[in-house]
Parts: C-alpha cells; structure tokens; sequence
C-alpha cells in the first residue's frame, strides 16, 4: 500500500503542462515552408533594406 501513495493519479499525470497534447495549428504561423522562403529570399535581396 505505502507504493500507491507514490504514484500522482491519473488526473495528476493528464493535467501535467508537460504531459498535455499539442493542440493542432496552436503554433502555426499561418505560412507554408514555401511562402516562408519566398519571404526570406525577398528580405535578403532587397536593395532598400536598411539592417547589415
């Protein structure tokens, strides 16, 4: 018995922030690996840019 009293219950374990699924598209930016190169290359090759 003195075992179970070490082990976090099922409700402890489901609602551990580590242990929670990711939510889908929570973190998406929106962009596709496409359009997210397309914007890159435009930034690295404009004339006007004003950072080194």
């Amino acid at each position: 018995m003195a075992e179970d009293k070490q082990q976090a219950t099922k409700a402890e374990v489901q609602t551990t922030e580590l242990n929670k699924l990711p939510v889908p598209g929570q973190d998406d930016a929106g962009l596709s690996a496409e359009e997210e190169a397309e914007v890159f290359q435009q930034a690295e090759f404009d004339p006007n840019r004003t950072e080194p």
